[in-house]
């Protein structure tokens, strides 16, 4: 059963891939969907098993890679956090490709679709069951291909390749540092496997390394280069541009990357390696001070975005923050039950804006439509739970997990905690406010768009909205039905799978923090929601004589484009690098020095060379017979020079010299 999970998403990807012409469209999404459905149902089995009875499975199916002293064979471990993980993936990914085939229907590329879709489950599937870091790399870098084929699956758009092109790069850059950080921790435990490792951790916990010439302990530096590995997937700041240009894919993809798969991998990373961080008070606090950050930075960046997708992105990008510092502050359990929440609510949101997309001719610029709550009603409500919940509305589900991760994050009582908590408290009223000012400019204001666009918007066929029905109903409970269950004192829920520190306990603080800091994150999700209203509906002149206004200007530009941060990139990096590979390495290098030494230099010379030594060979005795008597003599006369010229004579700087001049005069040649 436990394999089947994985298997079976896999078999969904191979026959829709490879018999999806034989199959045609319609075969195909029933195939990948019916894949999926039964791994859902397969891992609703083992959630009950494993977190509910208490029976974690551990699986050791073959040798995997098997050099001397390094082993790591396939192995799968199924332990609360993965089961939490599982059913999160295969429910969403589920309702994605039930909607899919409705929303995609018109595609001709119809079964390739649903294999990435298929595939990208898959590998998340790999990463979240492997039981050691080889393997859980595998699924970590599975999911970036996937991404890619799906973020560029309508490859003729220029913007889709270049989105695709962006995510894969900089995805890059993280990976380089997780995968340093699992050859540093190879080298030091001499072993990959989270058992083994994690036994040992506490033995290595005030080892010293020399990391770039910096004297630093070995678990802060792991963990920092973790970290790295989170901070490109998970998207946090620094390497956070990929994800809002990740909306030229589908909608369908948006809803799946951004809320079971790919961006939930490195909190999942952190999570998994509790063990290790927990004795990393340095990397703790860096990734608090980041977590805060990003939730801050995006939460601001979102308010004044008009394509309704990049919105719901930078929301995304924002709640990340908060899972990362709740797992910066060592609740990693609060953190992975906001990312469970998380899920359920913003796959609601992304459907419901491929509902409105799709009854609105393809429209995304929200100051482009306006009055469709009468139009679409059904995905206005839904887009409005959703919305609710994403602001942490009490009695949502947002509610019962955000405003947890802010109470842990203050009764930490550390500057990073206290840094990351206030960030976020204000980040909480800009999420209120854009989440506000989406649903009245999407559905509330009066039609700004054009007639044949307005007069011809529908609401979803069933395809589309059964998915939004059934996920309204885990945005509206799940949070208060699993909330004791999950991040309750004294609920042994996650067993061993996660691991606290005892000095880093702090739930128990968390209950007596002053009842204003419980109640101000709530105050200004209220407040920033109504200001929304308010100033859209009866305050939009002064919102406008603020938008033209010097000041005004200057900050709708900052926060409309960014931060600048893609400006930053573009001009100060992306162009130097762009710079040094056309005229230093493809001009100087390769077709400079490579093709002077090679085949446009030293290869030729020895061909001409050699078609003259062959002149040589004449055939007559007497020509062979003066250059024997010639090489003798310069032999001679090279035995006969003093030992003492010669120690000051160095056969390796001739040849440099003259190996310099030749290149110097052929590069003179060739320009």
């Amino acid at each position: 059963m436990y394999l089947n999970i994985i298997f079976l998403p896999f078999l969904g990807s191979f026959i829709g891939g490879f018999f999806g012409r034989f199959l045609g469209p319609n075969g195909s999404a029933i195939v990948t969907t019916s894949c999926i459905g039964f791994s859902c149902i397969l891992s609703m089995t083992a959630f009950y098993e494993v977190a509910l009875a208490g029976c974690p499975c551990y699986i050791k199916l073959a040798p995997w890679i098997d050099s001397e002293l390094f082993n790591v064979p396939w192995g799968f471990l199924f332990d609360s956090l993965t089961v939490v993980m599982l059913v999160v993936v295969t429910f969403i990914s589920t309702l994605v490709h039930l909607y899919s085939t409705e929303y995609m229907s018109h595609d001709p590329h119809l079964p390739r679709f649903m294999a990435y879709l298929s595939l990208f489950t898959a590998f998340m599937l790999v990463l979240v069951t492997g039981d050691n870091y080889m393997q859980m790399f595998l699924g970590w870098e599975g999911i970036g291909l996937s991404s890619y084929l799906l973020i560029n699956f309508w490859f003729t758009r220029l913007q889709a390749n270049k989105a695709a092109i962006k995510a894969m790069i900089v995805n890059r850059i993280g990976d380089f540092g997780l995968a340093l950080g699992i050859f540093m921790i190879y080298i030091f435990f001499q072993s990959v496997e989270y058992c083994s490792v994690f036994a040992m951790v506490p033995f290595f916990a005030d080892q010293k390394v020399c990391f770039l010439s910096l004297n630093c302990n070995l678990l802060d530096a792991i963990g920092i280069l973790l970290f790295i590995g989170a901070v490109g997937k998970s998207a946090q700041l620094g390497l956070h541009t990929w994800l809002p240009d990740a909306m030229e894919g589908p909608t369908p993809v948006s809803a799946l990357i951004h809320a079971a798969t790919l961006v939930t991998a490195g909190v999942f990373l952190m999570a998994r390696s509790s063990p290790l961080l927990e004795y990393a008070n340095g990397a703790l606090s860096v990734i608090t001070v980041f977590g805060g950050m990003t939730a801050f930075f995006a939460a601001t960046t979102g308010l004044l975005q008009n394509d309704l997708k990049r919105v719901i992105a930078y929301s995304t990008c924002s709640q990340l923050g908060y899972m990362v510092f709740a797992c910066g502050v060592s609740n990693y359990a609060v953190g992975v039950f906001h990312l469970a929440n998380h899920a359920f609510f913003k796959a609601l949101l992304f459907l419901s804006a491929g509902s409105v997309i799709h009854g609105v001719s393809d429209e995304q610029d929200m100051r482009k439509m306006g009055g469709l709550r009468r139009l679409l009603p059904f995905t206005y409500a839904m887009m409005l739970i959703g919305s609710l919940s994403l602001m942490g509305m009490p009695f949502l589900t947002g509610f019962y997990s955000k405003d947890v991760i802010l109470e842990v994050a203050y009764a930490k009582y550390t500057i990073p905690g206290h840094f990351a908590y206030w960030l976020g408290t204000f980040a909480a009223f800009f999420t209120a406010f854009y989440s506000m000012r989406l649903a009245f400019l999407t559905f509330l204001s009066e039609p700004n768009g054009y007639r044949p666009i307005i007069t011809n918007a529908h609401d979803s066929p069933i395809r589309m909205a059964l998915p939004l029905a059934i996920l309204a109903v885990p945005s509206i409970f799940i949070g208060f039905i699993a909330r004791d269950m999950i991040i309750g004192l004294g609920s042994d829920f996650w067993s061993n799978a996660i691991f606290v520190h005892p000095k880093n306990l702090n739930s128990i603080d968390a209950e007596f923090i002053p009842h204003s800091m419980k109640l101000l994150p709530v105050g200004l999700s209220i407040l920033g929601a109504s200001s929304a209203v308010i100033f859209y509906s009866y305050q939009s002149q002064a919102l406008y004589t603020l938008k033209i206004s010097e000041l005004g200007r200057k900050i709708y530009t900052f926060l409309n484009r960014k931060w600048f941060f893609d400006k930053v990139y573009n001009e100060y990096i992306t162009q130097k690098f762009l710079s040094f590979g056309y005229h230093t390495s493809y001009k100087t290098i390769d077709r400079g020095l490579i093709e002077i030494f090679g085949p446009m230099g030293f290869s030729t010379v020895v061909m001409k060379k050699a078609n003259l030594m062959r002149e040589l060979q004449t055939g007559y005795i007497y020509h062979y017979a003066f250059f024997i008597f010639i090489g003798t003599g310069v032999l001679i006369c090279l035995s006969l020079l003093d030992k003492l010229t010669l120690s000051f004579i160095d056969y390796r700087i001739l040849c440099l010299l003259v190996a310099t001049a030749f290149a110097s005069r052929q590069i003179k040649t060739s320009l």
